[in-house]
Order: structure tokens, then sequence, then C-alpha cells
């Protein structure tokens, strides 16, 4: 096992990588490959369902110790905007004050850009459903808030759901007695998630984007907020503390390039769906209320319809 912290392993890939830059993401996929046996203990902890949450998990911690990182040698340098964050090391450059390592506009092309061009929010749905269904292998649809009946009058279903649902079936590659015995036992064979999007977060709705998404994906076993920028390190803080509250997941979603997309909060699973609450979201929302037929289809007959999914 390797005496190196995870700063120090961090550092070292740079340093072999000179003037290549990665994200958080990159360097959690290249330090578990270069130290396996450092991550063995750490992989098996069964809060992990996959190597995606696990890798989400490593890639969280990177964006936790950028102060280690960047204090541990003086050639490592980051750039904070447009995130994702990045990382490279530059041996010809030197600096004195960590303080001056970020680089706050780097137009230079191999820096990723998320805001060359704009997208409207509703833009944004069908780039985020393709993310979630080629990356997560998740079954989306979208939840039309003109399709509410607001029976309770003018703000009555104010944060009531989110922009879009997915359904993610975890037995889909189990043993046929395996499903059975799950079924006849009412264990759970599917996930239910629950994504809220915006444009940007910035210090003016980061906490009320936040909090929208706790309100609308508190029937879920995960919710997340979904963006395509964070305006500054102290607006991320802010959603790393709401988040280890409340247990909200955070997407910086890439329009551009939507496998480029960071799950940079994976967010806290929920054993078990609030079916209280989606009875009161199938009520007011024709939309909702489909997608949960589709997931009653699916617990009946093991079966998935593709055209029934990921439409907009």
């Amino acid at each position: 096992m390797s005496k190196l912290s995870q700063s120090q392993k961090i550092v070292e890939l740079l340093k072999v990588n000179p003037n290549q830059k990665f994200n958080a993401r990159q360097i959690a996929e290249k330090i578990v490959e270069a130290y396996p046996e450092d991550y063995c203990d750490k992989r098996l902890n069964p809060r992990f369902e996959d190597e995606k949450a696990f890798l989400s998990q490593v890639a969280a911690e990177i964006g936790s110790q950028k102060d280690q990182i960047i204090k541990s040698d003086q050639h490592v340098f980051w750039q904070d905007k447009p995130r994702p964050r990045i990382y490279w090391y530059d041996p010809a450059k030197e600096v004195s004050d960590t303080s001056q390592t970020v680089i706050e506009n780097d137009d230079t092309d191999e820096t990723p850009s998320f805001t060359r061009q704009s997208f409207s929010e509703h833009e944004l749905y069908p780039i985020l459903i393709d993310y979630l269904q080629s990356e997560l292998k998740l079954y989306c649809q979208r939840i039309d808030e003109k399709r509410s009946k607001n029976s309770r009058g003018s703000g009555g279903n104010q944060w009531l759901h989110p922009d879009i649902v997915a359904m993610q079936p975890v037995d889909k590659e189990w043993n046929e007695l395996i499903r059975s015995c799950v079924k006849q036992g009412a264990g759970q064979s599917v996930r239910l998630w629950s994504f809220e999007v915006k444009k940007e977060l910035s210090g003016s709705n980061a906490r009320k984007s936040f909090f929208q998404a706790v309100s609308n994906s508190s029937w879920a076993n995960e919710g997340y907020l979904v963006a395509t920028s964070i305006s500054d390190s102290t607006v991320e803080q802010e959603l790393r503390m709401l988040s280890a509250l409340h247990g909200i997941g955070v997407i910086l979603l890439n329009p551009e390039n939507p496998s480029e997309s960071e799950m940079m909060l994976p967010a806290r699973s929920r054993a078990d769906v609030d079916w209280q609450s989606v009875n009161r979201i199938v009520v007011e929302n024709e939309d909702f209320k489909d997608y949960i037929e589709l997931v009653s289809t699916y617990y009946q007959t093991g079966r998935v319809r593709a055209r029934d999914w990921n439409k907009i």
C-alpha cells in the first residue's frame, strides 16, 4: 500500500503529465487506477452501488482537498471558472503565494468552457436526459408544470415537482430467481430519481434553487440540483454545506458535451420512496402520473419499452 496521501497522489499524477489539464473526475479515475490497493477497502463500502458512485465520491473529496493539493507543490495550478475546476502542473512556472495559483479566465483551447453558447433552461432538458440515459443508464421523463391542475389555487403547487424524473431498474441484469425473491419479499427492484434544472448557480439564487430541489425531490430515492455553472468558490462551499445537511446532490451539466458533465456532489440515497408525496404529485400533474404508470408497469412485468421513455 502506498504511503502517499491522496493530495500527494494527485500531485504525482499532475507532475508526470505536465501541462495537461484534468478535472476532479478525471483525476479520481487515474489515481484509483494507479493505486488500486489504496482504494480497495473504500470501494467495498456498501453505500457505493456501483463504480460511478464510488468515483463520484473520490472526485468530491478531491474538490474539498484543493488547498492541500496546491500547497503540496509550487508548480501546481488550478482554474476555478468556468466550472468544473481543473488542475495542471507547469514545471516552467512557480508561485510563492498559493492564493495566486487560481486563474479565473483562460481562453485557451485546452480549457473546457460551458459558456460559449447560451442555453435556455428548457433547452437544457433534452441535454440532461441524454446525459442521464447514456452515462447513468436511467429512464427519464420530462415533467411539464403546465400540465399541473393547480387545484389548490395560486401558489398551491409551488415547488411541488421537479423538471426531470427518472427510473433506475436496478434488477435489470439480475437472475430471474433473484428478481422473483425480491418481488415476493417486497424488496426494491427500481430506484426513482428527481432533477431540478437551473441555468447557473450564483450567490443570488443558489440557496433558493437548492431548497426548491429539496422540496420537489423529497419523494425520491435520489434528488439532484443541476446547473451548467457555479459562479465562484463561495457558492460551491455553500452547496457543499447544504448537500451535507439535506442530501441533495449537484450535477454540473456540460451542454456542449454532455459526456463531460460532472456529478460534483453525489446525493445521499434514501432507502424508500415517500409514496404519500408521490400520490400528491400524481393527483396534480398528468406527466407525473404517466411516469408512475410506467414505473408500475415495470414493477409488474419487468420490461421497459424504450419508446415510452427519454422523450421531451
